[in-house]
C-alpha cells in the first residue's frame, strides 16, 4: 500500500506525469539565490544541460561560466566559498565528481568548504550518450570521502528540496541528478530529511513471504511498481526510498529489514561501492540477512535508449520481481 504523501501519480487517480529532476535543482538554485545573496554558481560549459542557465540570468553577476575546466571549477569554488560565499558547481556527473576527483577531496572535502557538487546525468539511463558520460561510479566515490554529503533524490521536487537543504547547510555536498524526464512519485508537500529513509510502499503482513526493498533515485520508481506486481502475486512486499547515501540512516534500515525474510536493493549505479553496499555492511554488522544487491555488474554501459538500458541492466520492475521470484522459488 502507498503511503499518502506521495504522487497521486503512483495509484493511477491522475495521469502520469513526467520531469527530470535536473529540472528541480535549476528551481530550487534560484530560489536558495533569492533567500540568501551568498548563494553562487559555477558551470562547466552545460549551463542549459545543467539547468544553471536560469540562475545567471537572475544573477548575472553571481554566476561563473569557467569553461571545460571541471578540475579548475572545483578549486575555484573552495577559493570562493572562503571568502564566505555558498558555490554551486555543476557538469556532467562523469566530470564532476568523475573528472576532478581529486580537487574535490583535496580542496573541499579535506578542508571541510562550503561547496556543493551538482553532477547531473547521472546513471545509465542517460541513454545515447553512452558509456563514456554515464557516471555510474559516483556514489561510491563520493560516499567514501570524509566530510560528503551524498543525496541521490528521486524525482523533481526532492531536487528542489535537497538543492535548498544543501544551500543551508555549511559544508560539501553532492547531488546526484538524471537527465531524463522521470515520473514524479513525490509532492512538493511530501516530507524530506536529509539522512533519513522514507517508507514508500506498505507490506501486506498477512502475505506469507516477504520481502523489503531499498532504493534509491530514480529508480524508487521502479521499486514502487515492483512492489505492486509483487503484491499481486501473494508476495509481502515494502520499499524504503533513500534519497541520503550519506550519512547513512542506519536505525531506519535495521527497523525496516526486521520485517522482511530478505532484502532487495536498487540502484542505477555499479553494484560495488553504492546503495547495495553500504546496506549490506550495515545489516551484516546488526541484523545479519540475505541481501540481493541489484545495480550494474562490474561492466560499463552503452548506448540506447533509457527504458531499454534499464532493462537490459536488469534495473527496471520486471528485473526485481524476477529477483524476487528466483530467491524464493
Amino acid at each position: 500500500m502507498f503511503v499518502t504523501h506521495l504522487h497521486p501519480n503512483l495509484t493511477g487517480a491522475t495521469p502520469l506525469e513526467k520531469a527530470a529532476s535536473r529540472i528541480g535543482f535549476g528551481e530550487g538554485l534560484v530560489e536558495a539565490g533569492k533567500r540568501d545573496e551568498r548563494v553562487v554558481a559555477l558551470s562547466a560549459d552545460l549551463t542549459e544541460s545543467t539547468r544553471t542557465l536560469p540562475f545567471a540570468e537572475a544573477f548575472p553577476k553571481r554566476f561563473v561560466q569557467v569553461g571545460i575546466t571541471e578540475q579548475n571549477m572545483a578549486s575555484v569554488a573552495a577559493g570562493v566559498a572562503m571568502m564566505g560565499k555558498i558555490p554551486f558547481i555543476a557538469s556532467y556527473a562523469m566530470f564532476s565528481p568523475g573528472r576532478n576527483w581529486e580537487q574535490i577531496r583535496t580542496t573541499i572535502a579535506y578542508n571541510n568548504s562550503n561547496v556543493k557538487i551538482v553532477g547531473a546525468h547521472a546513471g545509465i539511463s542517460v541513454g545515447p550518450d553512452g558509456a563514456t558520460h554515464q557516471a555510474i561510479e559516483d556514489i561510491a566515490l563520493m560516499r567514501v570521502m570524509p566530510n560528503m554529503i551524498v543525496i541521490n533524490p528521486v524525482d523533481v521536487h526532492e531536487a528542489r528540496k535537497a538543492t535548498l537543504w544543501a544551500a543551508k547547510h555549511e559544508g560539501p555536498v553532492y547531488i546526484r541528478l538524471g537527465r531524463s524526464d522521470t515520473p514524479l512519485v513525490t509532492t512538493p508537500e511530501s516530507p524530506f530529511e536529509i539522512g533519513k529513509a522514507q517508507l514508500f510502499y506498505k507490506h501486506n503482513p498477512s502475505h506469507g513471504k516477504k520481502v523489503g526493498i531499498i532504493s534509491t533515485g530514480q529508480l524508487t520508481y521502479e521499486a514502487l511498481r515492483a512492489a505492486v506486481e509483487l503484491e499481486s502475486r501473494g508476495v509481502g512486499a515494502g520499499v524504503l526510498h533513500m534519497a541520503t547515501i550519506k550519512p547513512f540512516d542506519g536505525d531506519g534500515v535495521l527497523e525496516f529489514a526486521k520485517d522482511f525474510d530478505f532484502i532487495v536493493t536498487l540502484e542505477e549505479h555499479q553494484r560495488t561501492g553504492g546503495l547495495g553496499s553500504a546496506v549490506a555492511e550495515h545489516l551484516s554488522l546488526v541484523h545479519p540477512m540475505r541481501v540481493i544487491r541489484l545495480g550494474v555488474d562490474d561492466q560499463f554501459g552503452q548506448s540506447g535508449e533509457p527504458d531499454e538500458l534499464l532493462a537490459h541492466y536488469g534495473l527496471n520492475a520486471a528485473a526485481v520481481v524476477t529477483a524476487v521470484t528466483g530467491a524464493i522459488n
